[in-house]
């Protein structure tokens, strides 16, 4: 299985792959040592899309130069461009959507055993509750509570590929979360398109939250995706009163500019966003906010952009990551003129990270000296590394820790002695047994 793409791919080609060694196939991690080769790919922007055609290619090599038998592509591109994909991809044996999952071993048997470019693509829909294989370590597992959006930016294809919004059952989301404590998980992580839009009849996003933290063996709740305008004064409670909620929250903001935001179709102001903030920064004392913002999107005139780059000095994000707009067919942005220069774009993009950079590195020295709690995730270039509960795994920074003692999941006390622009120094100084 090679997945690739955002977290919420992950939690697909897990399910996947429990669902396939459920059905008496070995997973292997050695692509020369497969029969069939599954490509869960993205197709969110053009790099993602580029990146997953590559794999695909790279997968069929294999068909000489090891074993591989067989090509499957499944995932968002597959969703997107089914057709087109079989026609234009002749090393695909099976085109497979994302509502298949269930349907991997047989599709693969399918193929294995003569059927010739199969497609399976059916409309999106939610796919919960198969058995999954962790692709993470066991401390930390994502946990999908819904699919697709219904927000409609204009520059986002996610509703063409994933559908309208669909929110999980409550009481499944609180059934696998056990499981996955039982199976070792100290960290969950929330996601969804929106995650601010979770709602089963009396169930939304803040009785979710407080229902999750009261799992034995749970000891930290992250939450991703935040849409600003549907983060109510219940959420904000709820990740203040929550010792095991994370103060921590990723809120994509796209851009500060009203006129861009208007043509994003984003439904949050500047004036909205701001309170959005102050609101977080007083109601959830010493909360983590990530973001993400979009550069170069048509008609972001430089003083469009000068407004957003003022704006990230003083909104001093934790953690924030940037993208140059990426035309994708099928949205209204497609169409529109004013189209921003790509090296243009590469500059303003250059230009918010440098000051993120130097906001970044303030807000990690502040650190030093100071006594943490931190999750051990294992090593890494032969050190040891961690992190705080305002580090999200895989995009945020780490802690670097000096001794080599402790193991993967166990939480330890460290005084933070470095600090770089991203990444944190420590020394531990205990295994801290409870987290309450």
């Amino acid at each position: 299985m090679v997945s690739l793409g955002c977290p919420k791919n992950q939690v697909d080609a897990e399910q996947m792959l429990g669902v396939l060694a459920g059905a008496d196939f070995t997973i292997t991690p050695d692509e020369s040592e497969a029969d069939v080769i599954v490509v869960n790919t993205c197709g969110f922007i053009e790099s993602a899309k580029e990146e997953s055609i590559e794999a695909i290619l790279d997968a069929a090599r294999f068909k000489h130069e090891g074993r591989c038998k067989k090509v499957i592509v499944t995932g968002c591109l597959a969703q997107r461009y089914r057709d087109k994909l079989l026609q234009e991809l002749p090393e695909a044996d099976a085109v497979v959507g994302t509502s298949e999952i269930e349907r991997i071993g047989e599709i693969c048997r399918d193929v294995l055993y003569g059927k010739q470019h199969l497609l399976r693509v059916s409309p999106p829909n939610l796919v919960y509750g198969l058995p999954r294989l962790s692709t993470t370590p066991r401390h930390y597992r994502y946990l999908k509570i819904a699919e697709g959006c219904s927000n409609r930016c204009s520059f986002c294809a996610i509703p063409i590929m994933r559908g309208n919004f669909k929110s999980r059952p409550y009481d499944s989301i609180l059934d696998e979360a056990r499981c996955l404590a039982e199976e070792g998980a100290k960290e969950l992580i929330l996601l969804a398109q929106d995650s601010t839009a979770y709602r089963d009849g009396e169930a939304d996003l803040a009785m979710l939250l407080r229902a999750l933290a009261q799992i034995s063996g749970i000891e930290w709740v992250r939450l991703m995706y935040a849409y600003p305008g549907r983060i109510s004064d219940a959420l904000m409670a709820a990740m203040a009163e929550e010792k095991k909620v994370c103060k921590y929250l990723d809120m994509p903001i796209q851009h500060i500019d009203d006129k861009v935001l208007g043509a994003m179709n984003r439904r949050d102001t500047s004036v909205d966003i701001r309170q959005t903030i102050d609101k977080l920064r007083k109601r959830v004392p010493g909360i983590a906010l990530r973001t993400s913002l979009i550069v170069g999107f048509p008609g972001e005139t430089e003083a469009a952009f000068k407004r957003l780059l003022s704006f990230v000095k003083e909104a001093q994000f934790e953690h924030l990551g940037v993208f140059t707009y990426s035309p994708e067919e099928g949205t209204t942005a497609y169409h529109l003129k004013s189209q921003v220069q790509a090296e243009i774009a590469e500059e303003r993009l250059r230009a918010v990270m440098e000051a993120q950079a130097t906001i970044s590195l303030k807000k990690n020295k502040s650190l030093v000296g100071t006594r943490q709690c931190i999750l051990v995730d294992g090593m890494e270039d032969m050190a040891l590394m961690g992190r705080l509960a305002t580090q999200a795994p895989e995009i945020d920074g780490v802690v670097y820790l000096s001794e080599t003692a402790a193991e993967p999941g166990v939480f330890v006390e460290a005084v933070i002695t470095g600090a770089t622009e991203y990444d944190l120094m420590g020394t531990t100084e205990e295994i801290v047994q409870n987290m309450q």
